[in-house]
């Protein structure tokens, strides 16, 4: 039998029945189970002499090893292995910029901007900012649907703050009549799903109504089983929204219902693939097709003055030629320093006030210069939050990205102020943001940008929604 591995004497026996290698790394014996007469599971099985059987990396994941014998049935089952592509998956569809001329292939920090190019790239911001107007409109809304969880005396400062957001946003749906029948709500940058958790309650007994939550990454379906003995879809499409068809999906390629874009805190370049997703791979499968199907019925009830529906759909009239596949749209910005120029959708805007790439690229990370002079208050509310349970449950990336943005080497010492770059990342986020309007605008949308938060509540509390125009579809009748 092979020699105790080093670092286990003087330590305490394996637990009976578990594998007997000793975890230099975890200072612990391994707790797998081992075949029945063995004395090391199979990972560590060579540990055995009488053992002959060779062990080697997994081709797919060396994280974990593979009898060598046994390779080929492993591969065909090992975790690591790449998965079948959904029908919704294609690949770049909403990438945009497929021209390779215009990425650029070297980013230059600003701090190595001259002052006199630095000057000059101030004045084509503000010059490319006249007549937007820099103020936006306060619309710090909630809704009944909250009410209880924000009294809730459980609470730490952190989850409260997310119910804050998350009920304005709510109550921003509302007032648009967005929460209604008939929809499909698609939550973008999903993570555990808590925005369609509130929505899903708001809505009550709608009916025909799902859910399509969004997410690349894998994540602890926290919220997910409250769902599950409704009896509408709530469908998980873990996908990046860079390859995801909309029109591939099955329920929306059956029910063909309209789409309500959801999303709290999408960060950067992820708010113009959603945007690209919902006009570029599902709108405009019925432009394409000239056609437009014919809208959803359904039973009168007290939803029914909450949605867009005129009198002559409840009536039985049919109202097509006003039908718009996206219903609205309602997410809340983030991180407009991720953003990428090769996604954006408001390149033809920058065009127009005489910008391109270059410049781009300058403002996208001048944008940090709004919250960078809040930096350390950020940085020491988060090291207090981390200390407390709602941190580890409800804390979303957004919330820690500020205190990883290294604003040293952009911060031009001596050469702005504080306050000056604070403008100045401000202008930078609505001019960004501007182009995701113009874009909107093009496509018939009256689409905003309103504060729907207190900063005390999240740096990032911007919130952009667009609804079709009045003219596109009727209003309801009082």
């Amino acid at each position: 039998m092979a020699a105790e591995p080093a670092g286990a004497a003087g330590l305490r026996a394996p637990v009976l029945g578990r594998c007997g290698y000793f975890v230099e790394r975890k200072k612990r014996f391994c707790r797998m189970i081992p075949a029945q007469g063995r004395r090391f599971c199979g990972e560590h099985g060579h540990q055995e002499e009488e053992n002959d059987r060779k062990r080697i990396p997994c081709p797919l994941d060396p994280k974990h090893t593979v009898y060598e014998d046994q390779l080929q049935k492993h591969l065909k089952k090992c975790n690591s292995r790449e998965k079948p592509k959904p029908a919704y998956f294609v690949q770049d569809i909403n990438a945009g910029l497929k021209d390779a001329t215009e990425i650029l292939d070297e980013q230059l920090p600003i701090s190595s901007l001259s002052k006199e190019e630095l000057e000059d790239l101030i004045k084509k911001l503000k010059k490319a900012s006249n007549g937007i107007k820099p103020i936006l409109k306060d619309q710090m809304l909630s809704h009944q649907a909250l009410q209880e969880a924000l009294n809730d005396p459980k609470n730490g400062e952190s989850a409260f703050k997310h119910l804050k957001q998350q009920a304005s946003i709510l109550g921003n749906m509302e007032k648009l009549h967005l929460l209604g029948p008939g929809r499909c709500f698609i939550e973008f940058g999903a993570g555990r799903g808590k925005l369609s958790h509130w929505v899903d309650i708001a809505l009550q007994d709608a009916e025909n109504v799902h859910f399509l939550l969004v997410e690349r990454a894998t994540t602890r379906f926290k919220v997910d089983g409250k769902h599950r003995k409704r009896d509408y879809i709530f469908e998980r499409l873990q996908v990046d929204i860079q390859h995801l068809c909309l029109n591939k999906v099955p329920i929306l390629e059956r029910e063909k219902l309209p789409v309500v874009g959801i999303g709290k805190h999408l960060c950067g370049a992820a708010t113009d693939l959603a945007l690209r997703c919902l006009f570029e791979s599902y709108s405009t499968q019925y432009d394409e097709k000239n056609e437009e199907p014919s809208p959803k019925r359904f039973k009168s009830d007290k939803t029914d003055i909450a949605c867009n529906n005129s009198a002559d759909e409840r009536s039985g009239k049919n109202v097509s030629e006003n039908w718009k596949p996206v219903a609205g749209i309602v997410i809340a910005l983030c991180c407009h320093h991720r953003c990428q120029w090769k996604h954006y959708v408001g390149r033809e805007f920058f065009r127009t006030v005489g910008l391109g790439p270059v410049e781009f690229n300058y403002f996208q990370r001048m944008t940090s210069w709004a919250t960078c002079g809040m930096r350390e208050t950020i940085t020491e509310a988060s090291t207090v939050d981390a200390k407390t349970k709602d941190q580890s449950s409800d804390t979303e990336e957004h919330d820690q990205v500020h205190n990883r943005i290294d604003c040293s080497s952009d911060s031009l010492q001596g050469q702005l102020t504080v306050e000056e770059r604070k403008q100045i990342g401000r202008l930078c986020k609505l001019l960004i943001d501007q182009g995701r309007i113009k874009y909107l605008q093009q496509r018939g949308y009256n689409a905003t940008l309103q504060y729907y938060t207190d900063s005390s509540v999240s740096l990032e509390n911007v919130l952009l929604t667009a609804v079709p125009n009045q003219s596109s579809v009727p209003q309801p009748t009082a």
